[in-house]
């Protein structure tokens, strides 16, 4: 039971209403209730229901305030007096938690607000975070023009101040200085003729750098809180986004929620929804017999359990569950956001996409949802608490899987929602309507703006759009669809913050539309999806964007969510998988840190446009030879438990990439259309496993001081700050080499004055005054003999330290250079090599730095090596058996295609 108690105030005794959590606390709040002013006390549910409830979901102790009213004479600044004297007396509680929070709603959310004001004045103890519902923080007050009386909001402001003009900043605090506050989380009504006050204090706090984020609640009008009868859902919605801030951050779980010892995770996805009941213990007998320990369930199964509106049907997800627990399967549990239902794209089109030209993405496939639509995000985030609550103690969930493969089919939506939603990514982005200018350059083809509703996104024109608009797209379109994960994950850790949640990457080929280096933070742990693709490069590929997860993952182990069996049916030719490949490409994924290996899907769907899509379990049954090789993949991957856990061991090299710099470099209205920025990252981590050397693939921001050579291709955006690591890892020794079209321009793609190339030039050593790209079927000869195709560029060598590793023939010039600073140096690629190409420049980048391949001699460029913990992966390059004794302890040959583990 809440217990009542006094506080002593400058007007006399102030009222108490303490909650204590059940638990034990991790913070303590400060409320005060809303009406205007001038009506409320503990008992109301805006006081009572609110205080209890966020006691019982945040582990907080809640002290609710029944502040004086303006009423008898009382007025302004007598309600602040009291809540700052609450607050007073709470921070000096020393048996209280020290994660300290202060909020409010409407009037309340207004004296909340003015107490952090003034105690950042006094120096006084500040809190952690403010929570603030619906506030009416404004006078003139802004609103919709819903129907409330103008007169009545001047008679609430005369009635608590005693006048409506020279208002005091901190009575109504919209008007006050609004800089060091700490964060600042909004609750709005929907349907509330004050909700401006709201948002017009978020951008406000957002334009003097505090931290804020609101939350809309659909269908509600002003002071919901106070009635929660009236719409349940949006009051549990409400509440759980304030508990969710408020709660002490509890250190997230790293790894899956299970008892036991530690294991590598088998399984893939399963669509029981797809088959009749009578399949499903077969589905189970049939896993078990694979080896089969998780499968993540229900990423499609929106229209199943939701047939209508608000309307569940969870009955057959529980008899799934339940089943697999019965036979020792976990469950990674999607939220099945990725495919809204007919019912819902029907009563609300406008949460469809809308593509670059104009057309609206139309259902049929998947994913046509907007990123930034308020109305899909309202119904997929209701669904997401009802199954969080369904299934939060249930012991075989042991992941959330938000979403499936966000920005698959959606990355980039050009509709009316977007266009608010990019204005507003701006304003954060952007101080000032001038400085956007600047940054997009807008005297150019007279784009300047005068007003932000004039900004759209880079939508279909007549001819290049603004090059600065479109990479600022490209940021945001990244950053809306973090957002909405983020909205899911807010829920999940809400209600089950024992359970890690994560979403699937695509990190594969050309897929560069999320900027996975900034998500990889927001996830427990990183999950990706790969598929190889045909092409001599192909087995490096998959290296590639292995070895890229496990550097996202910052070594620590990751989850292989989806790959597989054999062939695809997504394009234009899809060959079946080699034998030994099926078993090469996974362990290939487990030799860079993936402690859980799966596929799409386990039974091969009989319907439906992935019908030809390989599976676990395929059309020809468990009498196959893709079902043989799944059982003993299972077989294999139980026999290496002990290297689950273990972390990746860093190389020697570095491969960096930027996807920043991917996104610049291939936008239109370039020196070519033909740069490949991936492929040319990609020839260079083939010509390093063709020398035998270990490279790590790691983002830009990553600490590359352990690193004796970085290599960093295309590395076309450079701004100033990245411009001095580079030079600071160089001066401390570092061995730095980069390629044509680098350090070309800044972060708002503008170009650096003073030759090319650009920020790197005193770097280098060297100058370019004018690109040289080539078309197709030509190339140039370098004097070392290799052969150049793309790009060429006429070199000035500018500082005596550079020496040329090699020219172009026929007194072209330098090609490639390297530049001698102290025990470091920085070298220059000037032309588009290939692996071979190279391979005859490596050992004069490499020998300088003391590095060397880990291998003997005869098997460099077979076999990748590649190392976790003290545990040994030697990965058959080729189809052809390769001896290992040259190897102590190996055995005498790994298979064509084969893997050898020496543990």
């Amino acid at each position: 039971m809440p217990a009542d108690l006094e506080v002593q105030g400058p007007h006399g005794p102030v009222p108490v209403r303490v909650y204590e959590p059940d638990t034990p606390a991790g913070a303590v709040l400060v409320w005060a209730h809303g009406g205007g002013f001038r009506h409320g006390d503990l008992d109301m549910p805006e006081s009572d229901h609110v205080a209890a409830e966020l006691a019982r979901r945040a582990d907080a102790v809640v002290v609710a305030v029944d502040y004086r009213l303006a009423v008898g004479g009382v007025r302004y600044p007598v309600p602040i007096d009291d809540v700052h004297a609450v607050w007073t007396w709470v921070t000096a509680r020393t048996d209280l938690p020290a994660r300290k929070a202060i909020g409010g709603a409407s009037a309340g959310a207004a004296l909340a607000l003015s107490t952090a004001l003034r105690v950042r004045d006094a120096g006084e103890q500040a809190p952690d975070l403010l929570l603030l519902a619906y506030p009416f923080s404004h006078f003139p007050a802004p609103t919709l023009g819903l129907g409330r009386s103008l007169t009545a909001i001047e008679d609430m402001v005369r009635n608590y101040v005693g006048r409506i003009s020279d208002l005091p900043p901190d009575a109504l605090p919209g008007a006050a200085r609004l800089d060091g506050l700490p964060p600042v989380h909004i609750l709005l009504s929907e349907d509330d003729d004050l909700r401006p006050s709201g948002e017009l204090l978020e951008r406000q706090l957002h334009e003097v750098g505090v931290p804020a984020q609101s939350f809309l609640a659909r269908g509600t009008t002003h002071g919901h809180l106070n009635r929660p009868q009236d719409n349940p859902a949006a009051d549990d919605a409400s509440l759980g986004f304030f508990a969710g801030v408020l709660r002490l951050p509890r250190e997230a779980p790293a790894w899956l929620r299970r008892a036991g010892e530690k294991r590598i995770e088998f399984g893939a996805d399963y669509n029981p929804e797809q088959w009749p009941r009578e399949v499903w213990a077969e589905d189970v007998r049939a896993m078990r017999e694979a080896g089969v320990t998780i499968v993540s369930l229900g990423i499609f199964s929106w229209a199943r359990l939701e047939p209508a509106e608000g309307r569940y049907d969870f009955g057959w997800l529980d008899e799934i569950i339940d089943l697999l627990h019965a036979n020792g399967i976990l469950v990674d549990l999607a939220t099945p956001t990725a495919s809204p239902p007919p019912w819902l794209t029907t009563k609300h089109p406008e949460i469809l996409p809308v593509d670059r030209e104009g057309r609206t993405v139309w259902p049929g496939a998947r994913q046509h949802w907007r990123p930034t639509s308020p109305v899909f995000r309202e119904h997929a985030l209701r669904l997401v608490r009802a199954l969080a609550n369904r299934y939060a103690n249930h012991p075989a969930v042991a992941a959330w899987h938000v979403n499936n493969e966000l920005g698959c089919h959606n990355a980039h939506d050009y509709s009316d929602d977007a266009a608010v939603a990019f204005r507003r990514w701006l304003r954060r982005r952007y101080a000032t309507l001038d400085d956007l200018n600047a940054a997009w350059g807008t005297d150019f083809w007279s784009q300047r703006y005068t007003d932000a509703d004039q900004i759209l996104p880079p939508r279909y024109a007549n001819g290049p759009v603004n090059p600065t608009q479109q990479l600022d797209f490209k940021r945001f379109s990244s950053d809306a669809l973090k957002e909405y994960y983020l909205a899911e994950r807010r829920i999940l850790r809400e209600i089950t913050p024992d359970v890690p949640v994560t979403t699937n990457f695509m990190v594969a080929g050309d897929i560069n539309d999320m900027n996975y280096p900034d998500w990889a933070s927001e996830v427990d742990f990183v999950a990706n999806d790969h598929y190889t693709r045909p092409g001599p490069q192909s087995r490096d590929e998959l290296s590639f964007s292995a070895n890229l997860c496990g550097n996202l993952a910052g070594g620590r182990p990751w989850f292989l969510m989806e790959h597989s069996t054999s062939a695809v049916n997504w394009q234009p030719v899809n060959p079946a998988k080699l034998p030994g490949e099926l078993a090469r490409d996974s362990l290939t994924h487990v030799a860079h840190g993936a402690d859980g290996v799966c596929f799409f899907q386990w039974r091969q769907s009989r319907a439906g446009a992935e019908k030809y899509h390989s599976a676990m379990l395929p059309h020809a049954g468990t009498s196959s030879a893709i079902f043989r090789a799944v059982t003993d993949l299972g077989a294999r991957l139980r026999s290496l438990s002990g290297v689950a856990g273990l972390r990746r061991t860093p190389s020697q090299v570095a491969v960096v990439v930027d996807y920043e710099s991917w996104w610049a470099a291939e936008q239109d209205s370039h020196p070519t259309d033909r740069l490949r920025y991936r492929q040319e990252a990609l020839d260079w981590y083939t010509a390093l496993l063709d020398a035998g050397i270990r490279s790590d693939v790691v983002p830009v921001h990553t600490d590359l001081s352990g690193y004796r050579v970085v290599v960093a291709p295309i590395l076309h955006l450079v701004p100033d700050a990245l411009r001095q690591r580079l030079t600071d890892y160089v001066a401390a020794g570092g061995h730095l080499v980069t390629t044509y079209f680098s350090g070309i321009v800044d972060e708002n793609d503008h170009a650096w004055l003073g030759g090319y190339p650009g920020a790197l030039r005193d770097l280098l050593g060297i100058r370019v005054e004018e690109f040289a790209p080539l078309l197709d079927g030509e190339t140039v000869t370098l004097t070392n003999g290799a052969t150049g195709t793309l790009w060429s560029e006429w070199l000035e060598v500018t500082d005596p330290a550079v020496k040329i590793l090699a020219g172009y023939a026929g007194g072209g010039g330098p090609a490639v250079t390297r530049r001698e600073v102290g025990a470091g140096s920085a070298a220059y690629v000037s032309t588009r090599l290939g692996p071979q190409g190279l391979a005859a420049i490596l050992d004069d980048l490499l020998t300088p730095a003391g590095v060397g391949s880990e291998l003997p001699p005869e098997l460099r460029g077979k076999v990748e090596l590649a190392i976790r913990g003290d545990v040994r992966f030697l990965i058959n390059r080729t189809p052809h058996p390769v001896g290992l004794s040259a190897l102590p302890g190996a055995p005498a040959k790994v298979p064509g295609r084969g893997v050898v583990v020496l543990q």
